[in-house]
């Protein structure tokens, strides 16, 4: 198998296309970056990106990952944080292909030091007893997605977010020809209820989905690794599309609790249009943020409008009932326009 790894940015619900992309020198410095050979590609890729919108790239396919059963795991990275993108990740690699994960050295991404992540990810691209028989894919679900999804008319939750990231993935590494027999899933919530919920989107695979999967399992621990170096790299080079000039090392970690992130939010607050791109604004942190230094805006309800008329109302052809308890009927215009009336009795 080539050392090159297939970039495919495209949403994950539209199929990811096998074809063979456009083979390019990878000295030229000039043009896009349309596949990440080793871990210094994958931040200038991530930076070519729109970062208003999820970008999904999946690496080559070993065939021995098409040919031999594969287990397959899934894991994010970025999900507390109130800035930055979440990523979600999968690994796969033949069942009995395990010990190229033990070598790599894969464990808990959030156990391990930033360098060593990176170097577990640049073995994984770089190394042929890796490469040979690892196949890799992430989604970077931008925080514009995020925050709109759980702020829309029809909300969703970030639980859904997540799931619907993971299953995305999973179904396309099966239309990418991935062998998949066992799926191993770090939970999102209880994870009897996700399980049962994947286990019927995929009856035909073992699915285990458990609490601190990416420190139980191997490969759960490799997906982990790739979603944690893609969403450091993403913070590196983010665009700031408001014209801010700002590193990574200005906003912080983007969890609520770190200073400098609190700095950033409170120092980097437009008071009519709020929080640059990066900011996941549906947070609370971020909510209230707004809510001590933003102006406040009323919006004018639009009038309701009035019903179209649907005809006369049932009731409207009774003029209520006898002594007896007889319905009293409306007589028929015609009669009434002529001031007659019914007899039934002479």
């Amino acid at each position: 198998m080539s050392d090159d790894i297939k970039i495919k940015d495209e949403p994950l619900n539209e199929t990811i296309e096998n074809g063979e992309h456009e083979e390019k020198d990878n000295n030229e410095s000039d043009g896009p970056i349309n596949k990440i050979t080793s871990l210094k590609k994958l931040g200038p890729f991530i930076a070519s990106k729109d970062n208003s919108t999820n970008t999904v790239y999946f690496s080559d396919i070993p065939q021995v990952c098409k040919d031999e059963p594969c287990m397959l795991g899934v894991d994010e990275a970025g999900r507390g944080p109130v800035l930055g993108p979440m990523v979600y990740g999968i690994a796969f690699c033949p069942i009995k292909s395990k010990q190229a994960l033990i070598d790599l050295g894969c464990a808990d991404s959030k156990q391990l030091t930033e360098e060593k992540r990176d170097i577990i990810f640049d073995d994984i691209n770089t190394k042929e007893y890796a490469n040979s028989c690892i196949g890799w894919a992430v989604e970077i679900i931008s925080p514009n997605v995020i925050s709109t999804s759980m702020f829309r008319r029809a909300k969703c939750s970030l639980n859904e977010v997540s799931m619907n990231s993971a299953i995305g993935l999973i179904h396309a590494a099966v239309d990418e020809g991935v062998n998949i027999a066992e799926v191993y899933v770090d939970t999102v919530g209880p994870p009897e209820k996700y399980q049962d919920k994947l286990q019927k989107i995929f009856p035909q695979f073992k699915i285990t989905v458990a609490k601190k999967a990416d420190s139980t399992y191997p490969i759960v621990s490799a997906a982990s690794i790739c979603a944690k170096v893609s969403r450091d790299h993403a913070l590196k080079v983010w665009q700031f599309p408001e014209g801010l000039k700002l590193k990574s090392n200005d906003f912080g970690s983007g969890y609520p609790g770190d200073p400098v992130t609190k700095r950033f939010l409170s120092e980097n607050i437009d008071l009519v249009f709020g929080f640059p791109r990066l900011v996941r604004f549906s947070w609370s942190t971020a909510e209230n943020a707004l809510a001590d230094k933003a102006y406040d805006m009323e919006f004018d309800e639009p009038d309701s409008e009035k019903p179209k008329y649907a005809g006369p109302k049932l009731t409207k052809f009774f003029k209520g009932t006898t002594k007896d308890g007889e319905v009293k009927r409306e007589p028929c215009r015609l009669l009434k326009e002529r001031f007659l009336d019914s007899c039934v009795e002479f």
